[in-house]
């Protein structure tokens, strides 16, 4: 019994060992004859492509390059202008700021400076954004107002010492009604 359970594990090994092989042997042959006639087409049309394109290549691509490296050089120089990463933070800081409280132009960049910013970029900032400068001379005047007295002119010289010229913090005060 011994012997014929060995005689029938070797057979049944060999036997499906000869099949994977012959169904591999099998689908290299059908993908070498498939793949020998795409890629001898492929060739043959890449060279009569190879050897036509280069004439009309060549002449196009030298004219094309001499235009745009002019152009290219030109508008780089004009579109420069950008925001350094200092100006933007100076220019959110200052929005912050305005929305938060009353300030004159001078006072806004004497803030932003006391923030560290440089002066170019505080002065950058404060131009950046738009704010109506005699709107903010009326806030601070009614802000002044609500936790102290002053008198017209008092008031005036409050706001110009501030940074608010002397027509913003005329128009700021005739606001409250002094």
């Amino acid at each position: 019994m011994e012997s014929g359970s060995k005689d029938s594990k070797p057979w049944f090994k060999n036997k499906i060992v000869w099949i994977a092989g012959g169904l591999v042997l099998l689908i290299a042959i059908g993908s070498s004859q498939g793949g020998s006639k795409t890629d001898s087409a492929t060739t043959d049309q890449t060279q009569e492509m190879a050897t036509e394109t280069p004439e009309e290549t060549q002449e196009p691509v030298v004219e094309e390059t001499e235009e745009p490296v002019v152009e290219e050089t030109e508008e780089p120089v004009v579109e420069e202008p950008t925001e350094t990463v200092s100006q933007s933070n100076a220019v959110e800081s200052a929005l912050s700021y305005i929305e938060y409280q009353a300030f004159s132009r001078k006072g806004l960049i004497d803030q932003l400076k006391f923030e560290d910013y440089s002066t170019a970029d505080a002065t950058y900032a404060v131009d950046a954004i738009d704010v109506d400068w005699n709107e903010q001379a009326a806030k601070s005047a009614e802000s002044y107002l609500e936790y102290s007295s002053f008198s017209r002119q008092g008031l005036i010289d409050q706001l110009v010492f501030e940074g608010f010229t002397q027509s913003q913090a005329e128009y700021g005060v005739s606001t409250t009604g002094l």
